[in-house]
């Protein structure tokens, strides 16, 4: 096959690369891909048989039989069988973006030694798991095996007791690693091994012979990733490929790469500190607003079964400033704590700046405080802060970041076990949130005995009349 260069705004062929298009005049339009053969499609009768294009066609009773075989396994890590909506679906291709060093292949290994160590036999030694090392050698690899393995046979309830070297042999007949990063030979593997799950780690370093692109590029990118999935998909193998980050934090590539898979995830949260989050930004088999919450260890990253308990784990209730909110993540209610700090400010322009909350929100929620509660916040420095490396989006924090605010303004202290519940409007009004109910259960089971939200105020003014703020 031979390559092309191709213009991706007007669709000009050109046979070597160039930084404008000569057509339309596009600059560094032009991505390489692969020139097919030219076929005449005069005669389609002639190129394909009947009984051949029959089995493209599959009636409604046909697929019904069909889907009872692609049935969800559970992947025996519960946050992330939340997040891809129940577990994991025959062929399905799952895109895993992060920062380096996030935890992105500790989840993947974790995710194989449990698979392989499982006593429900998802891998057998005729359908292995193919583990393709693409940026680490698999001495590198081996190592974090081994570490996180005497972690995992240690867990008694969903895998088998080895122990010493025979958890290593029981590892090594069901783990293939893969040290080629050629797209057509890890293909040729595929179709002679028939493995249960891949993980290409990452998808970033594959490549094809019959582009003259290096790897990483946009074209080898979206070449290496199609025919992955022409491979995959018939087989019903579970896919995980790995993909970096720009430095605006997006998935490297082309944006085509997160139309081209079924799922696509992130693993986000501050290198410094021990909290993991992984969300789904696009999930053809289930929901995307649920997010799964881990710890990051020195064993590898353990699951947060009640991440709201992390978040209050030291949470400074009584010092001015300092508010509790309850704000959703999915079905799953958390609450978090807020942290405002009020100084005078040295500026013409009085700084709001955020840490997991959004500056737009403190812009306003400062204009709405100055306006109806009659703050003076104009000559005042406002830093906001959520507490724990969480990022707080949903408008249901409004009125715990007013509270906040208001108390370190005030130097006031606020009551101890209460949670402030409510989405402020412009005009100084609470609104009512979503799932209400289910946050105030999530509050009181955790020890906090008042609420306030729409149900007990109807403006920001009267709560920071009530609170003394």
């Amino acid at each position: 096959m031979s390559a092309k260069f191709v213009c991706q705004k007007c669709g000009a062929s050109h046979p070597k690369w160039q930084g404008q298009c000569n057509d339309c005049g596009q600059w560094h339009s032009l991505v390489e891909e692969v020139a097919q053969s030219s076929k005449s499609n005069k005669n389609l009768t002639t190129r394909f048989k009947p009984k051949e294009l029959e089995q493209f066609l599959v009636s409604l009773p046909e697929e019904d039989v069909f889907s009872s075989d692609k049935k969800r396994v559970s992947s025996l890590i519960g946050e992330l069988d939340r997040v891809l909506g129940g577990g994991l679906v025959a062929g399905v291709v799952a895109l895993i973006g992060g920062e380096p060093g996030i935890g992105k292949s500790t989840l993947l290994t974790q995710l194989v030694l449990k698979l392989t160590l499982a006593k429900k036999r998802f891998v057998s030694n005729k359908q292995p798991i193919l583990y393709v090392c693409g940026e680490e050698s698999p001495q590198q690899i081996s190592l974090r095996i081994k570490r996180i393995a005497k972690n995992e046979h240690k867990k008694p309830k969903k895998t088998k007791q080895f122990s010493g070297q025979d958890l290593l042999e029981v590892i090594g007949q069901k783990l293939l690693l893969v040290t080629t990063t050629d797209v057509d030979q890890l293909l040729a593997l595929i179709k002679q091994h028939q493995p249960s799950l891949l993980v290409v780690d990452s998808i970033q370093t594959l490549s094809t012979s019959d582009l003259t692109g290096a790897s990483g590029s946009v074209g080898q990118i979206r070449e290496c990733t199609q025919r992955l999935i022409e491979v995959v998909k018939p087989r019903g193998i579970a896919t995980f490929l790995v993909g970096h980050v720009t430095k605006e934090g997006s998935i490297a590539g082309p944006k085509i790469l997160e139309h081209m898979v079924d799922t696509v995830l992130e693993m986000e949260g501050e290198r410094t500190g021990q909290l993991r989050l992984l969300r789904a930004v696009k999930n053809r088999f289930g929901a995307t607003d649920e997010v799964g919450v881990f710890r990051l260890t020195d064993l590898g990253l353990t699951e947060v079964s009640n991440p709201s308990e992390l978040f209050l784990d030291e949470v400074t209730q009584g010092v001015p400033g300092s508010a509790t909110v309850c704000t959703m993540e999915g079905t799953r209610p958390l609450l978090a704590e807020i942290q405002a700090l009020v100084v005078d400010s040295n500026l013409a322009m009085p700084r709001r700046v955020g840490r997991g909350i959004e500056l737009s929100r403190i812009q306003v929620l400062a204009a709405v405080l100055q306006k109806h509660a009659k703050l003076p916040l104009g000559s005042k420095d406002v830093f906001l802060s959520a507490t724990g490396g969480f990022k707080l989006k949903e408008p249901a924090i409004d009125l715990g970041c007013a509270v906040a605010v208001a108390s370190s303004l005030k130097n006031k202290k606020l009551p101890k076990n209460t949670v402030f519940i409510g989405e402020i409007g412009l005009l100084g009004e609470l609104r009512t949130v979503s799932f209400l109910k289910q946050r105030i259960k999530e509050a009181k089971r955790l020890g906090f005995k008042k609420i306030i939200s729409r149900q007990s105020h109807k403006t920001i003014k009267q709560v920071l009349k009530e609170l003394g703020c």
